[in-house]
């Protein structure tokens, strides 16, 4: 399981004209299923118990990365995701909604009184993609950058947030794996993926 911190985001959304948006794949009925599944795993994995989960839905239980991001009052409270379809969806938010809650390095673990003041978000992650530079869209593609064991990986909504250009964001990703901030020129290979993120805030 590849289950790692995302960036640090900043607490307002970006706009909606920021991020380029396409159809959903997601149904409402879908959307509501992942981010309950998310809270009662959130619920169940404080009190050191949660069971991975079934479902009938071919495509919910089709491997995908994902990202579950936790807020409180509005500021990042932990995001754990796993970039890369290694197990099913709904196993997959399973274990990145407890580890955001428990796992991610930056904060301390949740407490069970904070529940009813945290705020989940599911970002599901299209398959990851090679792509040439000049088509990398800010707003619409996260980039993935690797250079033999370091890779490091940004969502979309990081270089919106942050306000950044193709070339920052670029650098930054690079930053993030541990190269040099001119690696994604210099023999790293450089691949997007995009996201669809819904939230209990919706």
């Amino acid at each position: 399981m590849n289950v790692v911190p995302a960036a640090a985001q900043g607490a307002a959304s970006p706009p909606a004209s920021s991020l380029v948006r396409c159809e959903p794949e997601f149904s409402l009925e879908e959307r509501r299923y992942l981010l309950g599944i998310a809270r009662r795993a959130i619920e169940r994995g404080l009190r050191g118990d949660y069971p991975e989960i079934e479902t009938q839905s071919a495509h919910l239980a089709e491997p995908r990365g994902v990202f579950t991001t936790l807020k409180s009052a509005g500021k990042l409270r932990g995001c754990v995701g796993q970039p890369f379809a290694v197990e099913p969806l709904v196993n997959a938010v399973t274990s990145t909604a407890v580890g955001a809650a428990t796992r991610d390095p930056r904060f301390p673990a949740v407490r069970s009184t904070e529940l009813d003041d945290i705020r989940i978000s599911v970002s599901v992650l299209s398959p990851i993609f090679p792509v040439a530079i000049e088509e990398i869209e800010i707003g619409r593609h996260g980039l993935l950058i690797s250079l033999g064991s370091q890779h490091g990986l940004l969502l979309p909504e990081v270089a919106v947030h942050m306000g950044w250009d193709l070339h920052t964001f670029l650098e930054q990703t690079c930053q993030k794996s541990g190269l040099a901030s001119d690696a994604w020129c210099k023999g790293a290979t450089v691949e997007v993926f995009t996201t669809e993120t819904f939230s209990e805030d919706d």
